[in-house]
C-alpha cells in the first residue's frame, strides 16, 4: 500500500518544498513536475522519476489515477498526501493532486551534430523562465530540434520553465554551456547562425534557411544580442516595428522568427 503522509515535518515534504528553490535543485539533482499533463509527459518520455506524490481526494481524472496505479505497479515510490498538505506544498492554486520529483538531465554539445539536429534555437542569458518554457513549446510546434541555453540566465529546471513548456521540456533536448563553447562547436559542425537586430538591413520575411543546418540566436530580454554575438552571425534580420514599440517580448519574437524559418526553407 502507498504511504500516507499528513505531517509538514515529513522529510519528503521538506524535500519537495526545497525543490521550489534553486539551491535545493542543485543539491539533489532533482526538480519538480506538477500536474496531470506534465507528469504524464515525463513518464511517457522516459524520464527518471524518483517519487510520485498524490492526493486521492484531489484526483478527479481517471487518467491520473491510472498513472498512479501504473507507476506503483512498476515499483516507483508512490506517496499519498492529505488534501490539505498537498494544497499547501502545491505550486499553484486549485492543484490537480499529482506531482513528481524527477532526476535532471545534463546534455553535452559533443552529442549534438547535424545528423540529429538540423535546426533550432540558442538563447543567451535569458532572464524570464516563462520565455524559456514558451520557446521550447514553439520549437516543438514548428518541428525544430534542440535548444541551447548559453551563459547562464534562467535555470532550465525552474518550476516556471517546466510549467510554461507544457511538457515539451521532456521531448526537446536542451544543452547548456557558454557562448564561447557554443561558437567552437558551431564552427566545427558548420551551422548557419541567424540573429536579429533592429538595425539589420534584411527583413526577416526575406530570409531562407535552405538545407544548411541552422540555429536562431536569441539575445537577452533587456540587452538583446551583443556586438560580439551579432558579429558571429552569418545572417542578421530585422523585424519591422510600427507604432510606439521598439521591441517585442523574447518568446513572441522567437515564435515569429521560428515560424518564418519553418515555412521558408
Amino acid at each position: 500500500m502507498p504511504e500516507l503522509i499528513s505531517s509538514h515535518a515529513n522529510p519528503l515534504v521538506k524535500q519537495i518544498r526545497s525543490l521550489r528553490q534553486k539551491k535545493g535543485r542543485e543539491e539533489t539533482g532533482l526538480f519538480l513536475v506538477e500536474g496531470i499533463h506534465h507528469v504524464g509527459e515525463a513518464i511517457e518520455a522516459g524520464w527518471d522519476l524518483e517519487t510520485l506524490v498524490y492526493a486521492p481526494d484531489l484526483l478527479s481524472s481517471d487518467f491520473a489515477r491510472h498513472l498512479v496505479d501504473g507507476q506503483s505497479h512498476r515499483g516507483l515510490r508512490c506517496v499519498k498526501l492529505t488534501r490539505d498538505l498537498f494544497t499547501l506544498i502545491a505550486g499553484k492554486d486549485n492543484p490537480q493532486g499529482i506531482l513528481a520529483t524527477v532526476r535532471q538531465r545534463q546534455l553535452s554539445m559533443d552529442g549534438i551534430s547535424p545528423e540529429n539536429f538540423r535546426w533550432g534555437a540558442a538563447a543567451v542569458s535569458p532572464q524570464d523562465p516563462g520565455n524559456v518554457g514558451t520557446i521550447l513549446r514553439t520549437l516543438e510546434a514548428v518541428g525544430a530540434d534542440d535548444l541551447f541555453l548559453l551563459n547562464g540566465g534562467v535555470e532550465l529546471y525552474h518550476p516556471s520553465v517546466v510549467r510554461a513548456s507544457m511538457g515539451t521540456l521532456f521531448w526537446k533536448p536542451v544543452v547548456q554551456g557558454s557562448f564561447k563553447e557554443f561558437l567552437q562547436w558551431r564552427r566545427k559542425n558548420d551551422y548557419q547562425l541567424v540573429g536579429s537586430s533592429a538595425h539589420a538591413e534584411t527583413d526577416y520575411r526575406e530570409f531562407r534557411r535552405g538545407n544548411k543546418p541552422t540555429i536562431l540566436l536569441l539575445g537577452n530580454e533587456q540587452k538583446g544580442l551583443s556586438p560580439e554575438q551579432i558579429a558571429a552571425c552569418d545572417v542578421v534580420v530585422s523585424m519591422p516595428m510600427k507604432g510606439r514599440v521598439s521591441s517585442l517580448n523574447l518568446a513572441v519574437a522567437a515564435g515569429i522568427l521560428l515560424y518564418q524559418m519553418m515555412e521558408n526553407k
